[in-house]
């Protein structure tokens, strides 16, 4: 019968016209333009699309955005100096640190300045702290693992009780994810590169996420018959038939997957979109908090 695809752009076209009637409302009865400001540093050309894309969302729902460039060999300072201009600034509701960044900033340090009511893409150590302890939740999670769990609540995936095998361990997707996962009441299976026997491990989930930048490298031999995948990988590879010479694939090998697994989400047009689109809501949300409680 073959799987159900998970089609996370009519998802994230859904949920932004949501945002959007948010921030039309925000702006008619208080008068607010939520912004979000983005630091890009250096000279990498995926970090500075994905900036572009960032601002082309925001401006499809009625979100100001703003966007301080460094240079690649801006120092420590540079960026730190960066965002305390956008800590101060009472316009700017949320804050963005495009990553990587330059081999020479310390990475962590720089995501320590970020203001916590700011920091809607979750990435300061304290939120990232806040996720990992039972009974607490941070005010923004990570963007990227926060639309895997809205993809899997509208596909209707129980996720308590089901083993969860995650792929990938980057404090970006898959150490987030993991922890959000396991606060969901899934059991959770935390696989890497040094992890023995993977296919083993694959093939027990009832949930799999797929977040390796391994190009095709889950096969569908490995999966159980009716496995909900969600396939975070973004892979470029050569394909003389396409007409650029190479095209978007992710870490499954989706045409053959999709005949075994119950649910599976494309690549492109699955987690992308949803990535987006859980930052516009936490900047929405950030403009909404910095009102106070009742608004």
């Amino acid at each position: 019968m073959g799987a159900r695809i998970l089609d996370g752009r009519a998802l994230a076209q859904r949920l932004q016209a949501e945002i959007a009637e948010g921030v039309a409302r925000l702006r008619q009865e208080h008068g607010l333009a939520p912004r979000l400001a983005a630091l890009l540093a250096g000279d990498d050309p995926a970090s500075a699309q994905y900036v572009r894309m960032k601002r082309r969302a925001c401006e499809r729902v009625g979100i100001e955005s703003q966007t301080q460039e460094l240079n690649a060999d801006s120092d420590q300072r540079a960026v730190e100096r960066a965002l305390r201009v956008f800590n101060a600034d009472p316009a700017v509701h949320g804050i963005l640190v495009q990553l990587p960044l330059p081999p020479q900033i310390d990475e962590q340090k720089a995501l320590a300045q970020v203001s916590l009511a700011k920091d809607v893409d979750g990435f300061h150590p304290l939120h990232v702290g806040q996720l990992a302890m039972k009974g607490r939740e941070p005010a923004f999670a990570p963007a990227t693992p926060s639309g895997v769990m809205v993809m899997l609540k509208d596909a209707g995936v129980c996720l308590a009780g089901a083993h969860a095998v995650v792929l990938g361990r980057s404090n970006i997707v898959g150490l987030p994810l993991a922890l959000m996962l396991q606060k969901a009441d899934a059991t959770v299976t935390l696989c890497h590169s040094h992890t023995r026997d993977l296919p083993a491990l694959v093939r027990q989930a009832d949930v799999l996420i797929a977040a390796l930048g391994q190009p095709l490298f889950v096969k569908a031999e490995w999966l159980k018959p009716g496995v909900a995948i969600i396939d975070v990988g973004t892979n470029r590879i050569e394909d003389p038939s396409s007409e650029r010479g190479w095209r978007w694939v992710g870490d499954v090998d989706f045409e053959r997957a999709r005949r075994v697994a119950g649910a599976i989400s494309r690549v492109p047009g699955g987690v992308g979109p949803m990535t987006i689109t859980m930052l516009l809501r936490h900047t929405l949300l950030a403009a909404q908090r910095s009102l106070g409680p009742h608004v």
